[in-house]
């Protein structure tokens, strides 16, 4: 994958968190949790993510995740719960900012490797990353192409909130949430990133 593939990285979060991301930023799991924010992550995967470290860096749980592409195992897994979330659509200056770091596929992952950003984004397999499907009759290589699916981008601390450039919704009723919490970036229905299309 190239620097020139990536026009935006992505945020998965209830709607309901947004107005708190506004105001602080994206922050990583140990700082927002002083702020009781409603969670989408998986309880199993958040143990694994919990005990686990960057090599040479922070623990993951002091990183701010964004994931490369929001149309991951991830979303179908929290599909039906798709009303109340969005995706926030984060400016891909934050591979710049100091000591982010390129996770090849989902952190949790054992076989996952990191790199600095923004060279790291060169060891992620961009075909597997955007691919519409990642089932395979192969089932190491689904698991392999789901985790790659899930590749991340781990920002220490928080993304600042002055790098939120939108957001996508999967449907009408979402977007009339968000404006009414007074989000006033731009907004894009769509349905498909959700798994409702």
């Amino acid at each position: 994958m190239n620097r020139g593939d990536l026009s935006e990285l992505h945020y998965i979060t209830p709607i309901a968190n947004v107005p708190s991301i506004l105001a602080r930023g994206i922050l990583c799991k140990k700082k927002a949790s002083r702020h009781n924010p409603q969670s989408v992550a998986m309880a199993e995967i958040q143990e694994l993510r919990a005990n686990k470290a960057v090599p040479g860096g922070l623990e993951i749980h002091s990183y701010a995740n964004l994931y490369i592409c929001a149309r991951n195992p991830m979303m179908y897994k929290r599909s039906a719960m798709h009303a109340e979330l969005c995706v926030l659509r984060v400016h891909p200056n934050v591979l710049d900012l100091q000591n982010v770091v390129i996770a090849d596929s989902n952190a949790a992952s054992k076989y996952t490797a990191f790199w600095p950003s923004p060279a790291g984004l060169a060891k992620v397999n961009g075909m597997w990353v955007f691919a519409e499907d990642w089932r395979d009759p192969d089932q190491i290589t689904q698991w392999r192409k789901a985790a790659a699916k899930c590749a991340e981008v781990l920002v220490p601390g928080l993304v600042p909130p002055e790098l939120i450039q939108g957001a996508y919704v999967s449907c009408e009723e979402s977007r009339a949430t968000l404006v009414a919490i007074g989000f006033n970036k731009p907004i894009m229905t769509d349905p498909h990133m959700f798994f409702r299309g």
